[in-house]
């Protein structure tokens, strides 16, 4: 019979004093579809924002999870340079 392991316990605990204390609730708009989400944050705003009779402070997103192409599934191929020509011509000559 083999003698019984013990795996040790090992607990670990948060640092003291290094922690912010001012988490609050604050609304966050994705301004590309005006979407509106709140949730616990401790960034700085002027900005305030009424939702559903409440005010909470604004934060203002260019892009969201509701906005992100690769969240939503419409993602764009940009091709501002021309790029994708360029590499065709470049290699037209093997194409047989």
């Amino acid at each position: 019979m083999q003698p019984e392991i013990k795996k040790e316990q090992t607990f670990f605990t948060m640092k003291k004093d290094i922690h912010p204390e001012n988490y609050r609730l604050v609304a966050f708009k994705d301004m590309s579809n005006e979407e509106v989400f709140i949730t616990k944050s401790t960034a700085n705003t002027k900005e305030t924002l009424d939702v559903d009779g409440v005010e909470y402070p604004l934060i203002k997103l260019e892009i969201s999870r509701t906005s992100h192409p690769f969240y939503t599934g419409k993602a764009k191929l940009l091709d501002t340079a021309g790029r994708i020509d360029k590499f065709k011509s470049k290699y037209e000559k093997f194409k047989k």
